[in-house]
């Protein structure tokens, strides 16, 4: 399968797909190196996947991201129910919203790999920003993988200082 065939899974098909591999990784790396080991291992190796992600979703974009190019993406993570949101703001350089539900985090739970979802998942959408476009900040400060009712997602676009 090429990355473009990859592209066209629903992201919950391809992250489950990740998972059961890394879980493997993950429980080998902690047998022979121990837990922090394995989790630094998964959080970096998946840290780079997000990146690299990001990047090809910026070219294909030309390169001309903005929050809309960005919010015009999210439909592939909320394919087939994946993710169920809450809008709060949507303007040209703000994006508030909710998760109130995350198949994400079901999955990984149901997968045994409740204690390391927020590694293969949660922390890919700050990364993810990094690859896309470096004047995109992601401010969250709960989710539903780590025990709250709702992953509250603030992101904000700088704007550059020459349009100031």
């Amino acid at each position: 399968m090429s990355d473009t065939d990859a592209n066209l899974l629903p992201m919950l098909e391809r992250r489950r797909i990740e998972a059961q591999i890394l879980k493997h990784v993950y429980n080998t790396l902690s047998a022979s190196h121990g837990k922090a080991v394995a989790e630094e291992t998964i959080a970096n190796a998946v840290r780079a996947s997000s990146i690299e992600q990001a990047e090809g979703m910026a070219a294909d974009v030309g390169g001309q991201t903005s929050m809309q190019t960005f919010v015009d993406r999210q439909s592939q993570w909320t394919a087939s129910g994946a993710l169920e949101i809450k809008v709060h703001e949507h303007t040209d350089d703000t994006y508030k919203f909710d998760v109130v539900r995350c198949r994400y985090s079901e999955m990984y739970r149901d997968m045994g790999l409740g204690e390391i979802g927020h590694l293969l998942s949660c922390q890919r959408d700050g990364t993810f920003c990094e690859g896309y476009d470096k004047r995109l900040k992601l401010t969250r400060t709960q989710t539903i993988m780590g025990g709250a009712t709702h992953c509250d997602f603030h992101y904000e676009y700088e704007k550059d200082n020459s349009e100031t």
